[in-house]
């Protein structure tokens, strides 16, 4: 810059400090015009080069999306494994980019990568995410959930807005006066907080319902129905308290209420008629093509144009026009599809980030003002549960159902959000409740799925399941542990489970037929007898994402009911007929197929968790993906089968070494022989270098003694020499239908492999092979099939 410009900078500088002189025709009173024209020039330069340096607005926004996309993936995926739902996390990856944490940390880089110039784009990203959503909420939102136990529903769920909506008015006194001021009428104030309080998040509500398997129990469909309620009313709530906010009286706010209701009542009968003609359009093309999607989105967009020129919000005609929409199954979830991706990757996210960029966790910087936040949180708290328990228990809800209904009305999430950011952008509540708000609206949702596991667990709920058959209810009402009668001793220790897990049912028929083989026991030992014997084939249905259309309750549903039609064409080819007398399968819907697997395992009591591996895991020799996670979690006993595709299974192997797996492995053998005449098994045992071969166990001794001469006629126990007893092993395997092995002593010290020897022969096997793994040896799994002394 030249010398006499910066001369002049430095002058005019001075004089601003001295005169604080605002615009320049007063400073041209004193001053000389030419230097006013330096002066002006030099702030001009100044101006350009500083634009010139900075990033332009596009790519910085583009470089924020990236940025915020990353970290709302990656603290969503972090929720999900603590069992929250993972719109909590991106929530608070929002939070975790604004001021409250990243401003406070790093506050020049944030102020860099979030500068104000950028923030009006990202709210117009924002606001399209939103509407988008609003519409996939009306979309999800399905009469049929209105048609259960609706009387007692509409009581509930007025009752879980009165309470909570009073309770946050009679707050809003002692609020009104602390965090807010005169430009904010208290009507409004009042009615926006109350709002808050009353709020219950549907889509939110309906992931954890379908994640802990309730759609289908009274305690689900109570709650589906009272939350569709309470969310219809509770949006009415709003829309009311918007308009009151921008005419500042309830008088002035009549027009705009009534002009809302004629276009509900437009939207509802005459687009309804409309939108039919598009789901017969659909039922006769079988596809949603992008003349007619594009036709719907134009009607998303132009919904909420009419709903924000009538007074409330753009939000709700969305929400108008997804409720509309005709509930279609095919049409309904094709549009979520191809909708939901990139609100929920791309858009979404984006609205939390923004929402975190305007929530300042500094501004609580007292104990007074914590305390207020303290306050907030228990009247959501109180006001919601209490609401709801009342109203339930007055219904004649059982004590237990009506606490888990109330933890489940208590849920806020995203709706929460919603209606905060509408009444942080309109005015009626400040930048420090806005905070308090959210810090309730996370509280809340967090809370949700411990205290209903706590209030409801899944020993409860698989009560509450219609699979369930009575022989199952009965053993499900005595104590795990301490067995309360000798009647239920007796059939706990003469029903012998087997749960299977079920990836594919079109693969794993194999799998199915070994589980009925070792389950089903001889005539004579049990056989006409059904109870001493059931097989579980256990197909989990994994929820990638818990809050995109296929996690809703009606399409957890529909899925439900295609892998049932499978496992029912899988169950009718089993070469054993009255074998499927005994076969229930258990369908469920998780987000953690192993720790799912071992949890049934022990609410069902099974005595074996029998799952397929296939070859090409076993080649790195590693224990990964979800046999090792079930091996790591399941407290009962676990069998590997590699499946090599023989359909008979008369000749069986044992290469035994003395070890509590091989012990197993022996056991399972032994039940294979007892349960089929036409079996032989062959115990062998390898000697190496002269030295004498594993001797069987004392107890086996003693369970050979048990067995009928004609089982023990098929029994052969010849000891070889070898040098390489692996070896040894795989060259008796060619002559044997199924090999049964137990884990390496290895395995017990490196959970990663089974060990080398039992990796090795998986590999190496020519039969089919079953790997023994045994958790505690507590009893024995021939209690059903020896005779009874």
């Amino acid at each position: 810059m030249p010398k006499p410009l910066f001369a002049c900078e430095r002058m005019a500088l001075l004089v601003r400090l001295l005169c604080l002189l605002p615009s320049i025709e007063l400073l041209s009173i004193f001053f000389d015009r030419q230097f006013c024209r330096l002066y002006c020039r030099t702030l001009s330069i100044r101006k350009n080069l500083k634009a010139k340096n900075a990033m332009p607005i596009p790519i910085l926004v583009l470089l924020e999306v990236l940025i915020v996309i990353a970290l709302s993936r990656l603290v969503g995926l972090g929720f999900r494994s603590i069992k929250q739902p993972q719109v909590i996390g991106e929530i608070v990856a929002g939070i975790m980019l604004g001021p409250s944490l990243f401003g406070l940390v790093a506050p020049d880089l944030a102020t860099a990568l979030f500068p104000a110039e950028a923030v009006p784009f990202l709210n117009v990203l924002s606001e399209v995410g939103l509407i988008f959503f609003m519409f996939l909420v009306g979309l999800e939102l399905n009469p049929k959930y209105l048609k259960n136990n609706l009387d007692i529903a509409i009581l509930t769920s007025h009752v879980s807005i009165l309470v909570p909506f009073s309770l946050g008015s009679l707050l809003a006194l002692l609020l009104y006066p602390i965090v807010s001021n005169n430009s904010v009428s208290f009507t409004a104030f009042a009615l926006f907080l109350g709002a808050a309080m009353s709020i219950t998040a549907f889509p939110v509500l309906a992931r954890i319902i379908t994640e802990h398997n309730l759609q289908n129990t009274k305690l689900g469909t109570l709650a589906l129905t009272c939350a569709a309620v309470d969310d219809v009313t509770a949006w009415c709530l709003l829309a009311v308290a918007i308009a009151v906010t921008r005419t500042n009286s309830m008088l002035g706010a009549l027009p705009t209420i009534f002009a809302s209701l004629i276009y509900i009542a437009f939207m509802l009968i005459v687009v309804r008629w409309l939108l039919q003609h598009i789901s017969q359009h659909y039922n006769r093309t079988g596809r949603l093509t992008q003349l007619v999607l594009s036709g719907i989105y134009m009607g998303v967009v132009a919904s909420a144009l009419i709903t924000e020129l009538i007074g409330i919000h753009l939000i709700f005609g969305a929400f108008l026009l997804g409720v509309a929409m005709p509930k279609n199954a095919g049409l309904t979830r094709e549009l979520a599809e191809k909708t939901e991706d990139f609100v929920l990757i791309f858009l979404l996210p984006v609205f939390f980030a923004y929402s975190g960029l305007r929530t300042q966790i500094g501004l609580l910087n007292s104990p007074e003002l914590w305390l207020l936040c303290a306050a907030v949180l228990g009247v959501a708290i109180v006001g919601k549960y209490v609401g709801t328990y009342v109203a339930a228990r007055v219904c004649g809800i059982s004590n237990r159902e009506a606490s888990a209904l109330g933890w489940l009305m208590n849920t806020r999430g995203l709706t929460e959000l919603i209606v905060l950011n509408i009444g942080l952008s309109l005015g009626v509540i400040s930048p420090l409740l806005f905070t308090m708000l959210v810090i309730m609206a996370l509280v809340t949702t967090f809370m949700t799925s411990p205290l209903l596991e706590w209030t409801y667990p899944k020993r409860l709920i698989r009560l509450d399941i219609s699979e369930v058959s009575s022989e199952d209810l009965e053993l499900e009402n005595s104590p795990i542990i301490a067995v309360s009668s000798e009647e239920t001793a007796k059939k706990l220790q003469q029903t012998y489970r087997i749960l299977v897990p079920v990836a594919n049912p079109s693969t794993q028929k194999g799998l199915l037929q070994l589980a009925v083989a070792l389950a089903q026991p001889a005539a004579g030992m049990g056989g006409d007898d059904l109870q001493s014997a059931a097989v579980h084939p256990l197909s989990l249905i994994e929820l990638n994402e818990d809050y995109a259309f296929k996690s809703t309750p009606a399409e957890a549903d529909r899925i439900i009911q295609e892998r049932r039609s499978k496992l029912s064409e899988l169950i009718d080819t089993l070469e054993l007929p009255e074998g499927r007398k005994f076969v229930h399968p258990i369908i469920r819907v998780t987000n953690d197929v192993a720790r799912e697997t071992a949890q049934i395992a022990e609410i069902d009591r099974a005595d074996l968790i029998l799952v397929g591996w296939h070859r090409p895991t076993f080649s790195s020799n590693r224990l990964g993906g979800r046999v090792g996670q079930i091996l790591s979690n399941a407290k009962v006993d676990v069998a590997i089968f590699v499946d090599r595709g023989r359909e008979r299974l008369n000749n069986l192997l044992v290469p035994y070494a003395a070890n509590i797996h091989d012990d197993l492995g022996l056991e399972l053998a032994l039940r294979l022989l007892v349960n089929s005449e036409e079996r032989r098994l062959t115990v062998l045992r390898v000697a190496v270098a002269g030295e004498a071969g594993n001797e069987l166990s004392y107890d086996f001794q003693r369970v050979m003694d048990q067995l009928p001469v004609d089982v023990r006629s098929r029994i052969e126990t010849p000891i070889v020499e070898a040098a390489e007893p692996i070896q040894a092993v795989v060259a008796a395997s060619a002559n044997a239908d199924l090999t049964i092995a137990g884990t390496s002593r290895e395995w017990g010290i490196e959970r990663q492999t089974l060990g080398q020897y039992t990796d090795e022969l998986a590999v190496q096997c020519h039969s089919s092979l079953l790997i023994a793994r045994c958790y505690v040896k507590v009893r024995s799994h021939l209690a059903s099939v020896l005779p009874q002394r």
